[in-house]
């Protein structure tokens, strides 16, 4: 039924560059950062398992965002590389409609996360006697089934609507992966229907809580300005205002792409380049700011390092006296 609603049969996806050697090099870089976010979501998932002193909500979360983040950045990145290498650049109408469904159900997603951790610093900050009783478990799993439930209509819902649409004018997608915005453009359909669904997606979703986070960091950083050690103080502003830049670039690229206006047009690069802020710095970004600056997580990381480095050298140990009484017997 999806192939039928279109006139193309596929679509061509942009290239990072036009020139083979900038390729390569804009290629390994993402395959670096994707690397690097895959390497330190993983840390901290590990981290937050075995550790059992990390079984508190913020960890919880953690944890939940640092999977997320996996997914989120595997969407994109690796098949953007891999099309730029080879110069493969045809994509299916189903596979792009499975990346667009992905790609929104894990940003969907990563924004309730965020708005959650915000509420979770706010409460520990803010009301620290309340914190048991609001942020217990059970809150924790409804407002993680609630992200992920509300996720899959929303992603739905938006695929189900783009791919309702003809595309008889053009099947190339001036972006590195099959996103909504540029397909909407691409249609000889009526789009208001769609371009309206996206408003309210963006005003009712993101924009309430990009508000929430908002008020939710103004009373943090008003709360920690009354802490009379300043020690403490600059420890909480070295959280915080890293988190609320990632978040603002997250937001405003975001917004940016999908919210313009038809007459505002941008060169594919520009295009490019402002995609890259929504898809791939936060997922890199978010176990730095979160995680890997936290005494908590780098203690439970040489933990885990420790136990690992045990495992090892007690099979080397138990595998060389294996073999010496191997050779006394025969």
């Amino acid at each position: 039924m999806m192939a039928n609603s279109t006139l193309v049969t596929e679509f061509i996806l942009q290239v990072f560059a036009k020139t083979w050697e900038l390729r390569i090099l804009l290629s390994i870089l993402f395959l670096l950062v994707y690397l690097g976010s895959l390497l330190g979501n993983l840390i901290i998932i590990i981290a937050t398992t075995v550790d059992h002193t990390l079984n508190t909500p913020m960890y919880f979360f953690l944890r939940n965002l640092s999977i997320l983040d996996m997914g989120y950045v595997s969407v994109t990145v690796p098949n953007a590389c891999i099309n730029s290498l080879t110069g493969h650049r045809n994509i299916s109408v189903a596979g792009c409609a499975a990346q667009i469904f992905l790609f929104l159900f894990c940003a969907c997603v990563e924004i309730q996360f965020l708005t959650i951790m915000a509420q979770d610093r706010y409460v520990a900050i803010c009301k620290p006697l309340l914190y048991p009783m609001i942020m217990n478990h059970q809150f924790c799993v409804r407002m993680t089934l609630a992200s992920l439930l509300s996720s899959i209509v929303l992603a739905s819902v938006h695929t189900f609507k783009t791919f309702q649409l003809s595309f008889c004018h053009s099947n190339v997608v001036p972006q590195f992966f099959c996103d909504m915005p540029s397909l909407l453009r691409l249609s000889c359909s009526d789009t208001f229907n769609n371009k309206l669904l996206l408003l309210l997606t963006a005003i009712g979703l993101s924009g309430s809580c990009f508000i929430f986070i908002a008020i939710s960091y103004v009373c943090i950083l008003s709360t920690v300005l009354k802490v009379p050690v300043k020690g403490e103080r600059g420890k909480a502003f070295s959280t915080c205002v890293p988190h609320i830049i990632v978040v603002s670039v997250f937001f405003s690229s975001a917004a940016y792409v999908y919210l313009r206006p038809p007459v505002v047009t941008l060169e594919v690069v520009q295009e490019m380049t402002l995609s890259v802020f929504y898809t791939v710095v936060p997922p890199f970004l978010n176990p730095i700011i979160y995680s890997l600056r936290n005494k908590q997580i780098m203690e439970a990381v040489k933990k885990v390092i420790l136990r690992i480095t045990f495992i090892f050298e007690y099979k080397r140990k138990f595998l060389s006296e294996f073999s010496k009484e191997r050779e006394l017997t025969k």
